[in-house]
């Protein structure tokens, strides 16, 4: 399987116990992809990886995992940037 087969985009795969609010200064849009810092790591954000379900807290969210202690991005929800 394929790593876009295994990235999810709905919240029915992204518990809302699992993810983590990031602040406005953790992440950007450039020409309509995303990047967040995570441990101080600045990570791409996979195009499969973004929620395209509106985001009703208004806060950006990032749900993580790790390869070879690298954080990576499973789902990624964006907020207002307020």
């Amino acid at each position: 399987m394929s790593l876009r087969g295994q990235i999810r985009t709905s919240l029915d795969s992204c518990s809302d116990s699992d993810g983590y609010f990031i602040a406005d200064v953790d992440w950007e849009s450039d020409h309509g992809h995303y990047r967040v810092r995570i441990d101080g790591e600045w990570v791409l954000v996979p195009d499969g990886a973004v929620v395209t379900q509106p985001n009703k807290t208004g806060r950006t969210m990032v749900w993580k995992y790790y390869i070879d202690g690298h954080p990576r991005v499973r789902c990624f929800m964006p907020g207002t940037m307020m």
